[in-house]
């Protein structure tokens, strides 16, 4: 399985070109949100992607293709980034809010193994994810396409952050709580014991 998963890695890293550009400018020109869907396990990736993103100064967050139907289009607007990812790029619940993106107008971004599917055909830029095997020895579970579109987003997370110029210290503003947030933004001050009557 993480030989599989590496080389399905490997194989993406490749195949990187000028389209990763043009998804990276899209992000970090955004004067909105950039807003990650997706059904099953790449809705799973979408929310993790969205919580990088967020926590390295690119505000996000992900939306449920199903909640999305019912009101939660609300979300976006015309000056948002949508990235929708389903390898198959024919997901049900996620074709069926693309033409309401559209209505919108925010800008859609694809992440899709099937550059000829509905979801490709419908977005502005679309990162087609070139071929490789499933690591379920069933080939079905997603498992190597999951692993690849985490990665993605997490390269284009990290790259726009060091676009932004983003320093521990920003960090530290978004993430104050557990043992990273006391590291970076914690003060001997703030914890000492302090006599207030003895003060000079």
């Amino acid at each position: 399985v993480f030989d599989i998963e590496i080389e399905a890695l490997k194989c993406i890293q490749e195949t990187l070109d000028n389209t990763f550009v043009q998804i990276l400018e899209l992000v970090t020109n955004c004067n909105g949100k950039v807003i990650l869907t997706g059904i099953g396990k790449s809705g799973h990736i979408a929310s993790k992607i969205a919580a990088t993103f967020s926590s390295l100064g690119t505000p996000a967050f992900c939306l449920h293709p199903a909640d999305a139907m019912h009101g939660d289009l609300g979300m976006i607007s015309s000056n948002d980034v949508v990235i929708a990812i389903s390898y198959s790029g024919e997901s049900d619940e996620v074709i069926r809010i693309l033409p309401n993106i559209k209505m919108i107008g925010a800008v859609l971004i694809a992440i899709t193994g099937n550059g000829m599917s509905t979801l490709a055909q419908a977005a502005d830029v679309v990162q087609v994810l070139s071929k490789f095997k499933e690591a379920c020895y069933l080939g079905l579970a997603p498992t190597s396409s999951t692993t690849v579109s985490l990665c993605y987003g997490d390269a284009l997370a990290v790259v726009a952050s060091g676009i932004y110029g983003f320093k521990n210290v920003d960090f530290g503003k978004f993430h104050p709580a557990g043992s990273l947030g006391k590291k970076l933004i914690l003060k001997v001050d703030d914890i000492m014991a302090k006599d207030l009557n003895n003060a000079v």
